[in-house]
């Protein structure tokens, strides 16, 4: 099992809904695994290297079905390089498959993540704010790559998903790397800056984002695999076009971001003074030497592009088909990036009481989701917690003493926020950044029997020990991230 602190979950307040969440939850986390897709995709018969599958090809792709080379003849080498949180699931698929085939490679991974790779090797860095050991890992892809001098005959998988804008970071030269943190914890934690926004900002100030990265793979064959649905986001574009013409976080593909937008968005949030000088000036002289990777020269490369987990198979289909075997009827409510936390909490509790109490708009027993992803804006607080957390904590406000409605909410990759030290005995068990919560109509009055301040935690950003010292923050292991979980559980009278 994915969660790993169940017998806490499920031991208090409403046990039977908790259960329920639990088992709903775990298939969602389950469904969030890229290895056994990516086996779907690459396979070798007979020194054959087949890779395609049309289910994961982006819509309106100018090139469709499998591409086969034969070892040895069509391409001399095969490396992989990848990045983000629990990306080592698809690399170990990948290890698998190609066996001795595979020459090398290297991959960007989270502190945290479970070392899982054989042959390939693994730097791990900080997330969402870098850290030196990231860009130290960074530095060696660089280098690697460049020492390789790849020519046609070389085949490179690629392959990233969320979180690879922090764990992918080399700065320019003339930009130290505190500036870079001081300026994502600004944007993001303080002001709130949803990850595309701050990457278009992150894109002007680094020597791999911004599909820079593909540029030094040239003229390799590439097969650059996205852990994630290539058919939907939220750019307005969907599938190829949206990926090549719209995009500004993938950045093994090309960016759409420039100079000039960077500024102005810094100018807008009231933080192109704040930043240091050194990324003023970086932005403002708009170098062509550092120009990103367009979607014309994009074309000009033998690349194929796969997205290998569909939404339509993935994490929430499996966690609405566990509901609805449970003796739920199961609702998608939202589907919506960049929500506030703290009103997707309010709106969830607010429509299980209303479902509970009229039988509408959903008649009970029934399963509310909600997937997407939510933000949390901090400002000055330096509060432990996560936007999971945060709904579910102001979730338990709203459903106070009512015995019926269950609320949990989950990030898929394992962990909910930055962490950080929040509980002493949490850090001596190694837990320093928990994944979500569980919260039922009884969890105001056990905060008020153990003396925890729900009112403070929240006003603070501090919901992880809230959460923890009421055995109702999850745990679990780390994976790829496919966006939150969130379920409201109302049970018949």
């Amino acid at each position: 099992m994915r969660i790993r602190n169940l017998e806490k979950m499920i031991c208090h307040g409403n046990k039977e809904g908790r259960k329920d969440i639990c088992e709903i939850l775990e298939a969602g986390l389950q469904a969030a695994d890229p290895y056994y897709n990516t086996k779907k995709l690459v396979s070798i018969k007979d020194g054959i290297l087949t890779v395609g599958n049309r289910e994961f090809e982006p819509i309106d792709s100018p090139r469709v079905g499998a591409d086969s080379y034969t070892i040895g003849k069509d391409i001399d080498r095969i490396f992989v390089f990848g990045a983000g949180k629990g990306i080592q699931r698809a690399v170990v698929a990948l290890e698998e498959v190609l066996g001795d085939w595979l020459t090398d490679g290297l991959v960007l991974a989270k502190h945290g993540d479970e070392h899982l790779l054989k042959k390939i090797k693994v730097f791990y860095g900080g997330h969402p704010i870098p850290d030196e050991d990231g860009v130290k890992g960074c530095r060696e892809l660089a280098d690697t790559i460049a020492n390789l001098n790849l020519t046609e005959r070389d085949l490179v998988f690629t392959v990233i998903g969320n979180g690879v804008s922090s764990l992918m970071t080399l700065p320019v030269d003339s930009i130290p790397l505190d500036a870079i943190k001081d300026m994502v914890r600004l944007l993001q934690i303080e002001k709130g800056l949803d990850s595309g926004m701050l990457s278009i900002v992150r894109n002007q100030v680094d020597k791999l984002k911004g599909g820079r990265i593909t540029r030094m793979l040239h003229p390799a064959k590439m097969i650059h695999i996205l852990a994630l649905d290539c058919n939907y986001g939220n750019t307005g574009i969907d599938g190829y076009r949206g990926l090549t013409e719209a995009n500004v976080w993938l950045h093994t593909l090309p960016d759409a971001s420039s100079p000039e937008f960077a500024q102005m968005i810094l100018l807008e949030n009231e933080a192109w003074d704040l930043v240091d000088e050194s990324i003023r000036r970086h932005i403002e002289e708009a170098d062509e030497r550092y120009d990103s990777l367009k979607c014309t020269e994009f074309e000009d490369m033998d690349c194929r592009i796969y997205g290998i987990m569909p939404d339509k198979s993935g994490c929430v289909p499996a966690a609405m088909e566990r509901a609805e075997q449970l003796g739920y009827s199961a609702h998608l409510i939202n589907k919506a990036f960049f929500m506030d936390a703290s009103f997707m909490g309010q709106f969830f509790g607010n429509m299980a009481k209303l479902s509970d109490s009229e039988g509408a708009p959903f008649a009970p027993p029934c399963a509310l989701f909600y997937t997407g992803e939510m933000i949390v804006t901090v400002g000055k607080e330096g509060g432990v917690g996560g936007r999971n957390q945060e709904f579910a904590l102001t979730a338990a406000t709203v459903i106070e003493n009512n015995p019926r409605i269950v609320i949990g909410s989950v990030d898929t990759d394992g962990t909910d926020g930055p962490g950080g030290h929040f509980d002493n005995e949490a850090s001596k068990l190694g837990i320093n950044a928990l994944s979500g919560g569980i919260v039922d109509g009884y969890t105001i009055n056990e905060a008020l029997e153990q003396d925890v301040n729900i009112e403070e935690a929240l006003k603070t950003h501090s919901t992880s020990k809230a959460l923890w010292d009421l055995d109702c923050g999850l745990l679990v292991t780390q994976n790829i991230s496919l966006q939150d979980i969130a379920v409201a559980l109302i049970q018949k009278e």
